[in-house]
C-alpha cells in the first residue's frame, strides 16, 4: 500500500483566470498528478477552487500544501481568503519559479505546464507559510510608491521644459501646460507626505521607530516610510544577510579558473529600496563623520565613487533595519562598530 506524506497543489496565477494542479509525494519520493483545473480569479471562483481541493484530499488525512507564483496583485485575494481558511499555503517568487521550472527540463512554456511545475516544486521542496501581515503596511507601501511615481513624473516634466526652454522652437502652449502639469504633482506630493504623517501618527509604536531612525542626518522621513513598508517592518528578514539580498546589495562574484569577472551587487531585489537610499547616501556622507570614513575607506580600495556610495547605502539599510528591531535611538559611537562587522560579514 503506497503511503503518502503530502499533497502539493500549485497554482499559476493570471488577472482573469488561474490554473491549479495538484500532485501527491508517497514515502517513496514518488508524484503522481491527481488532478488539474482552472478557475475563475474571483471571489466565487477562489471558493470553488477550495472545495475542489478538499473534496480531491478530504478522505486520506494527508497535509495539504499550496504553492502560488507572486504575479503582480493577482495572486494576493487567493493568498488571503485561503490563509483566512487556514490553508497552508505559500508564495514564490517568479525568478525562482522559473528556475526550478528550467531545472525539471520542462521546455514548453503555458499555464498548465507551469502549474504543474509549481506542484513540482510545493512537493519537493518546503516553502515559508504566507503570513498576512498588516493592513497599515499595504496602505503606506501604496502611498510612498505613488509618491516615488510622482516626483518620477515631476523629474520627467522638468527635463522636458528644459528641452522646450532651450530648443531651437519651441511652443508657449506646450510649456504653459507644462509647468500646470509640474505644479499639480508638487501639491500632489505635499498631500501624499501629509497622508504618510497622518497614517503614521495613528501608530505612536511605529511612530517612535520612526524618529529613532531620523537621528541618522540625511536619513528623512519619506526615505524610512519608503523602506518600513518595502519591508513590511522587517517582518519576513530573519537576519541580515537575508534583508541585504531581498534589496538587491548582495555581492556577486563571477571568478572562474583563470577568469576574473567584476564583483558587483546582484540587483536582483527591490528596486525601490535602492531608489529610496540612493540620493540620502549623498547626504549621509556628508554629514555623518563615521560614514564618511567608511566611504573613503572604500574610495581608496575601488577608487570607484558609485561602488562607494552603494556600499553606503547598504549600510545604511542594515543601520535602519538594526535601530528598528532593536526600538533604540541612533547613537554612531555604539552602532557603527557593531555595523563595520556585520557588513563586512555580509
Amino acid at each position: 500500500m503506497t503511503i503518502l506524506i503530502k499533497y502539493a497543489c500549485g497554482v499559476d496565477m493570471a488577472s482573469k483566470k488561474f490554473d491549479v494542479c495538484l500532485t501527491s509525494l508517497d514515502i517513496e519520493l514518488n508524484t503522481k498528478i491527481k488532478g488539474t483545473k482552472k478557475f475563475d480569479n474571483t471571489a466565487s471562483g477562489i471558493k470553488a477552487f477550495y472545495e475542489w481541493l478538499q473534496k480531491k484530499c478530504k478522505s486520506t488525512g494527508t497535509p495539504v500544501y499550496i504553492l502560488v507564483e507572486a504575479t503582480g496583485v493577482y495572486h494576493e485575494e487567493l493568498a488571503y481568503s485561503l490563509s483566512a481558511k487556514g490553508a497552508n499555503i505559500s508564495v514564490v517568487l517568479p525568478n525562482k519559479a522559473q528556475k526550478h521550472l528550467q531545472s525539471l527540463g520542462l521546455k514548453s512554456k503555458n499555464d498548465k505546464i507551469d502549474a504543474y511545475g509549481l506542484s513540482l516544486m510545493c512537493a519537493q521542496q518546503k516553502h515559508e507559510e504566507f503570513k498576512p501581515l498588516d493592513p497599515f503596511y499595504y496602505e503606506l507601501k501604496t502611498i510612498t510608491r505613488f509618491y516615488q511615481t510622482t516626483q518620477e513624473n515631476i523629474t520627467a516634466y522638468k527635463n522636458q521644459l528644459h528641452a522646450l526652454e532651450y530648443g531651437v522652437y519651441s511652443s508657449n502652449k506646450i510649456k504653459s501646460e507644462m509647468k500646470k502639469l509640474i505644479s499639480a504633482n508638487e501639491k500632489l506630493k505635499d498631500c501624499l507626505v501629509k497622508e504618510m504623517k497622518k497614517l503614521v501618527n495613528d501608530r505612536p509604536d511605529i511612530k517612535k521607530k520612526i524618529e529613532n531612525i531620523l537621528g541618522v542626518k540625511g536619513i528623512g522621513f519619506i526615505t524610512v516610510c519608503t523602506i518600513v513598508a518595502e519591508t513590511a517592518e522587517f517582518e519576513n528578514f530573519k537576519n541580515i544577510p537575508g534583508l541585504v539580498s531581498s534589496a538587491g546589495f548582495d555581492v556577486v562574484e563571477n571568478t572562474l579558473g583563470k577568469h576574473v569577472g567584476k564583483t558587483k551587487i546582484s540587483k536582483r531585489g527591490n528596486s525601490r529600496i535602492r531608489r529610496a537610499l540612493h540620493l540620502p547616501s549623498f547626504v549621509v556622507v556628508k554629514y555623518e563623520k563615521r560614514f564618511k570614513v567608511f566611504y573613503d575607506r572604500i574610495f581608496e580600495r575601488s577608487l570607484k565613487p558609485l561602488k562607494a556610495y552603494v556600499a553606503v547605502q547598504k549600510k545604511m539599510l542594515v543601520l535602519i533595519y538594526t535601530l528598528w528591531k532593536n526600538n533604540q535611538e541612533y547613537n554612531s559611537n555604539i552602532y557603527f562598530q557593531n555595523l563595520e562587522k556585520k557588513v563586512a560579514q555580509n
